[in-house]
């Protein structure tokens, strides 16, 4: 596949539509292409518990409960979103701060590219929250968001993906 051109179809304040134009097999063919700086998820752990936070997601139109999240600022360290977005949203700051992986959201039409971090020895240490954000912080056991995860409890993709990629890295 090779890139022919790309025209910017719409600039938002966080993604950027675009047309990208490609030949494959010969032929000129279009796609369409959300372009996203990234991202990372936190599973915070606290004693035997998990911080997930529970929000209105406008796109979904419904109430979500989620692992914390956050977009990367253009050009920031990964790690440096976590950390601020774990005071933003749950209102701790971690001594100790693991990467586990990392993934795609949709990688069929989008760039986003999530950063899972697991945050553990927490004090308490809180930002300011964006002010689009309503946020309730939820405490669960890893069996309970495991057990939620298998009932269809949690519908947020990059939750699912932290909580069993974390249960496979606890050997569970």
């Amino acid at each position: 596949m090779k890139l022919i051109r790309q025209e910017e179809v719409y600039r938002g304040r966080v993604i950027t539509v675009r047309r990208d134009t490609v030949q494959l097999d010969g032929r000129e063919r279009a796609w369409d292409v959300v372009a996203h700086p990234g991202a990372v998820v936190v599973l915070a752990v606290d004693g035997d518990e998990l911080l997930f936070v529970r929000q209105y997601r406008y796109a979904a139109g419904e109430e979500l409960l989620e692992l914390v999240a956050g977009t990367c600022e253009p050009g920031e360290d990964p790690a440096a979103t976590a950390e601020r977005e774990l005071q933003e949203e749950a209102g701790f700051r971690a001594e100790r701060l693991t990467k586990l992986g990392e993934f795609y959201s949709a990688p069929g039409f989008c760039t986003e590219k999530l950063h899972l971090y697991v945050a553990e020895d927490l004090t308490p240490s809180r930002l300011p929250m964006d002010d689009d954000e309503q946020i309730t912080l939820v405490r669960l056991s890893l069996d309970e968001a495991l057990r939620m995860a298998v009932a269809g409890e949690l519908r947020d993709a990059k939750t699912l993906a932290g909580v069993l990629l974390y249960a496979r890295h606890r050997g569970r």
